[in-house]
């Protein structure tokens, strides 16, 4: 499953970068159309400007000029007085004539103070001086020249940016008025109209644009970024809710599991703690130390499928059992398998009772061969064993469990595991009140298919032996043994005997509930842990009621505890033997 986050994370920014790369690609397209609009309008501009003055020139051409009253701003046209008639008087004021060019330099010149567009004519062979080509208006004549048509191009003028247009004047017969003597003939390039538009107010139109657009595209994006983010936080909450989902389900596996039998309960839950606490100090990343924890709590899983007689049994195994037992490894790793949320930890479930040297199971691994998390996890799993009480087996204390790892360093366990286990485990607090005894009348009821003897339902010899070091526990032993049981029993039957049986441990249980501990031992001795005081004279006239009539005699014998020793059973025998 993190695998799968870490996939989404990596499509959703590729999917952030490819939006915002999207919109920033259409956004610099558009500002660059934008200024290449401006570029577009001042040729346009430019184009009108000039064929509006042409066609203002045509007119005036083909009218063969313009009189008009001379002033200071239009005296007589020096370049003209070899043309006769050029000045009159009349009506008290003197009029000059004004050929097409004059005509359109004036009108040049009044537009380019309103509107500051550059505009005049200009040729290579002049009438007029002031109309001199600059250095790129030489170039431009020079190329109309040559391609009879328009010439345009951003240039400076001033340290301003400029579209310049050159339009070439064609001459035609009226021009011949005036510029016969210069020897062109209709058709020749005589010259242009030059025009410059200032770029500043139509850049300054476009950046305005683009601000806008800017915004806007923002706008846009913004809203894109929060749609994918909600977008992937919705797969984030599916694949949580699935993920939780299946863990809630695996988890409540483990609680069934843990509910079976009082020695594992809160095993899988210590062992993930354990081993997260050595990760930590083995310097692996969070994610890591939350994955163990993670294979910590269902490495055990598989034992759901272990049958109750092996896996509740609370002696040791047999070879067969134990052979048996070993199978909820795989068990545990097939039921993971397929469930890609658990594809970090399924392995480590499967290996984590590996071990160093090669001598664990399922495969035998060695070494480095095993994945370190799942050598980790073998050992905290090992450590909880060696902490936690069984009736066939007595816990350690923490120092203890810790010479023990230290003791199997490089055989079991890996030595870098244990030496960072014997840093991370030293102060780890553990509840030594836990035990295997049952606690529930469930407990009680599972207990009771090993401990408890079927016919009387008290506890039987095999508990008696794993209790002799609980002894201390009480004061007495009252031991009840049957005389003539075995000629009761030829003489009217083993069913009578058993229910005979029965019916003095329902005596015996009733006087001795909620005080003592009731075992059947030998077939026909009864053996009671107490700590009254005194004889049980209520439980003497119980026995009595039962066995009256029956041909059947008993004998009450009663231990102070505190005056023997009892470790072990022999020793339990040679007292009773004393007794006897």
């Amino acid at each position: 499953m993190h695998n799968k986050r870490n996939f989404i994370t990596f499509m959703t920014r590729a999917l952030y970068l490819s939006w915002s790369l999207l919109l920033i690609i259409i956004l610099s397209v558009i500002i660059e159309r934008g200024y290449s609009y401006a570029e577009y309008i001042a040729v346009q501009s430019a184009i009108t400007s000039t064929n509006k003055d042409i066609a203002y020139r045509s007119w005036v051409a083909s009218h063969g000029g313009v009189y008009v009253p001379v002033d200071k701003r239009t005296p007589p046209n020096e370049y003209l007085s070899n043309i006769k008639n050029r000045d009159f008087k009349a009506i008290n004021k003197e009029f000059t004539l004004m050929n097409p060019a004059y005509t359109l330099s004036q009108m040049m010149r009044d537009y380019s103070e309103l509107y500051g567009v550059k505009t005049k004519i200009t040729s290579k062979q002049l009438l007029n001086p002031k109309n001199k080509p600059d250095m790129w208006e030489t170039l431009a004549l020079n190329k109309v020249e040559r391609t009879h048509n328009y010439y345009k191009e951003l240039s400076y003028i001033k340290e301003k940016e400029y579209l310049r247009l050159m339009t070439p004047l064609v001459t035609k017969k009226s021009c011949l008025k005036c510029h016969a003597f210069q020897g062109y003939k209709i058709g020749d390039i005589r010259g242009g109209v030059s025009v410059s538009i200032p770029m500043e107010p139509l850049y300054k139109d476009a950046r305005n644009s683009s601000f806008m657009l800017t915004i806007m595209f923002f706008v846009i994006w913004l809203v894109g970024f929060i749609s994918i983010k909600l977008f992937t936080k919705k797969i984030y909450q599916y694949i949580d809710e699935k993920e939780k989902l299946y863990e809630e389900y695996i988890y409540g596996l483990v609680n069934v599991v843990e509910k079976r039998d009082t020695y594992t309960a809160g095993h899988s839950t210590r062992v993930a703690k354990y081993a997260k606490l050595i990760a930590q100090e083995m310097n692996y990343s969070e994610h890591e130390c939350n994955t163990i924890y993670r294979a910590g709590m269902l490495h055990d899983i598989g034992k759901v499928a272990v049958p109750d007689s092996v896996f509740l049994k609370p002696t040791r195994l047999s070879s067969r059992e134990y052979a048996l037992i070993q199978e909820h490894v795989v068990m545990s790793y097939e039921m993971l398998k397929n469930v890609s949320i658990f594809d970090e930890i399924r392995e480590l479930v499967r290996n984590h009772h590996e071990h160093y040297d090669g001598g664990g199971y399922p495969r035998g691994l060695t070494g480095d061969d095993t994945p370190m998390l799942a050598q980790v996890l073998s050992l905290a799993d090992s450590f909880d064993a060696m902490t936690t009480d069984r009736i066939y087996k007595g816990k350690k204390s923490i120092k203890e469990a810790l010479l023990e790892l230290a003791r199997f360093s490089g055989k079991q366990f890996n030595p870098k595991v244990v030496q960072a286990a014997l840093i991370a485990l030293k102060d780890v607090s553990i509840d030594y009140s836990k035990h295997q005894n049952p606690k529930t009348m469930l407990e009680a009821e599972r207990f009771s298919y090993f401990y408890k003897d079927s016919l009387t339902g008290v506890y039987n010899e095999y508990y008696l032996r794993s209790e002799l070091n609980s002894f201390h526990q009480y004061k007495y032993i009252y031991w009840i043994s049957l005389k003539n049981f075995h000629k009761y029993n030829k003489e009217n039957g083993w069913s009578e005997g058993d229910k005979l049986l029965q019916e003095l441990s329902d005596a015996i249980l009733y006087q001795s509930k909620d005080v003592s501990k009731v075992y059947r031992f030998y077939g026909d001795n009864f053996f009671i842990l107490t700590n009254r005081e005194e004889e049980n004279s209520d439980l003497v006239l119980s026995i009595q009621d039962v066995l009256k009539k029956k041909m059947v005699d008993f004998r009450l014998k009663i231990v102070q505890l505190s005056k023997i020793n009892i470790d072990k059973m022999e020793s339990l025998e040679d007292v009773l033997k004393k007794l006897s």
